[in-house]
């Protein structure tokens, strides 16, 4: 099952500091909702565990994430993939896009693309999509905090 998302938030933050929070490992691992493990594996790669629940279904993944097309402090394309197990698998990419916004903000807008499969796959499009929503969220917003935190 495939699915896009996309998104924008204005962040507290110059597009410098934007863009050194979202290259940084530790600042990533607070941010992401049900991350236990996060660890930058060289500038390009990271390896990651998540814990996550999807409606009945709870699964802990542990994946890979590559940046590529780096154009700092402007933005990246990441990719990544999850194993989860009985669960199934997880896997996409994004695109991240930082632009100036008024008073010395940040600007970033995402586009997300993702696919899963297994029993992910049978809990159906709409709540998978809700919970990715929120998930997103979740994490933009532990994002703008940390941002504003300097």
């Amino acid at each position: 099952m495939a699915m896009t998302m996309n998104g924008e938030a204005t962040l507290p933050a110059a597009k410098e500091v934007v863009w050194a929070k979202l290259n940084d490992a530790e600042v990533l691992k607070a941010c992401i909702p049900g991350c236990e493990q996060l660890n930058k594996d060289d500038d390009t790669h990271f390896s990651a565990v998540v814990k996550v629940k999807l409606g009945p279904v709870k699964a802990t993944f542990k994946g890979k994430v590559e940046l590529s097309e780096l154009d700092p402090p402007n933005g990246y394309r990441i990719a990544g993939e999850g194993e989860g197990g009985i669960a199934g698998f997880a896997k996409g990419g994004a695109r991240v896009n930082l632009s100036d916004a008024e008073g010395g903000q940040t600007l970033l807008r995402y586009e997300v693309e993702a696919q899963v499969g297994g029993k992910l796959m049978q809990l159906g499009s709409r709540l998978i999509d809700s919970v990715s929503k929120k998930l997103a969220d979740e994490f933009f917003a532990n994002f703008a905090k940390a941002v504003s935190e300097g």
